[in-house]
């Protein structure tokens, strides 16, 4: 089982962001359920200081993008990255297009998609995808003008060993070295941190609301000291891990959960909706309502 709640709750000047949601829906999906899920979405009653982002699989992007309202974002679910690139301006531009089935950040921007998930641990651990070209493609994306959202988080293994917040840390310093110092100040509204515990992704298994916490202070700790305070308060930083209309209030409540990385409850537009109106109960939470 996961560890227990840490003894002491760690809690650090919350960031000053707008409440993010994303909705990921995977590898999920027909042009008819689509449609059906975007009606839905349309139809919600959503509010108004919250910022959405759904990822629908690639072959829907456009089907999305041209289907949903202007309070809907779309994100793509990765973006590629020629990784055995050496690049000291760490842009990570190909000079070849041989690589058969991918989808590159040039390509996105070519299509005017706004967000992209980078880093989902779905990735890491099916696909082999090591923090060296997450961060790389973070970079790359960015350089294009992508807002990213990038995924850490520990397998119950690293959690049970205590290792937690050494495997988030090296994820982080993976980003923080390819993104150079111009881009640092953009971190806020253009980089979105996703932490989503392994062990909790599609289990239905939740880590407890001080155990988020806990991590996500870490995180923004983290960032103050090894990027810079005027970062650490302006990222977002979300939770992903089995949230749903559920749970997601409790979740909100706390100061450093700027908003979530949804899963399967994206997949339905109600209860979508009503994890993207938590924002309501955060703010009210942390006194900016």
């Amino acid at each position: 089982a996961p560890a227990a709640r840490p003894a002491t709750l760690r809690v650090v000047a919350q960031g000053n962001g707008r409440f993010i949601v994303g909705g990921n829906w995977k590898c999920n999906g027909t042009k008819a359920s689509v449609e059906a899920l975007v009606a839905g979405l349309n139809a919600g009653d959503l509010a108004d200081n919250v910022d959405v982002v759904v990822a629908p699989p690639f072959l829907y992007i456009d089907q999305a993008m041209s289907t949903l309202d202007a309070k809907f974002k779309v994100a793509a679910q990765n973006a590629w990255v020629e990784y055995t690139l050496d690049d000291p301006t760490h842009h990570y531009d190909s000079d070849t297009g041989a690589f058969t089935g991918e989808v590159s950040a040039e390509m996105l921007e070519d299509l005017d998609v706004p967000w992209v998930i980078i880093g989902h641990s779905e990735r890491r651990t099916l696909l082999g995808e090591d923090n060296t070209t997450v961060g790389k493609k973070v970079a790359h994306a960015r350089f294009h003008g992508l807002s990213v959202i990038v995924c850490v988080g520990e397998t119950l293994e690293e959690r049970e060993a205590d290792k937690t917040l050494d495997v988030i840390f090296a994820q982080l310093q993976a980003v923080a070295d390819e993104i150079d110092d111009r881009e640092h100040s953009s971190w806020g509204s253009q980089v979105v941190i996703a932490y989503e515990p392994i062990w909790a992704i599609g289990t239905g298994k939740v880590a407890t609301p001080e155990q988020v916490q806990d991590v996500h202070a870490a995180i923004r700790e983290w960032l103050a000291e090894n990027v810079s305070e005027e970062v650490s308060k302006a990222t977002r930083i979300q939770y992903g891990g089995s949230v749903n209309d559920q749970n997601c209030a409790e979740l909100a409540q706390y100061s450093d959960v700027d908003g979530f990385l949804v899963g399967g409850a994206s997949l339905d537009a109600s209860k979508f909706i009503e994890i993207c109106n938590s924002s309501v109960v955060h703010y009210k939470a942390v006194g900016r309502l």
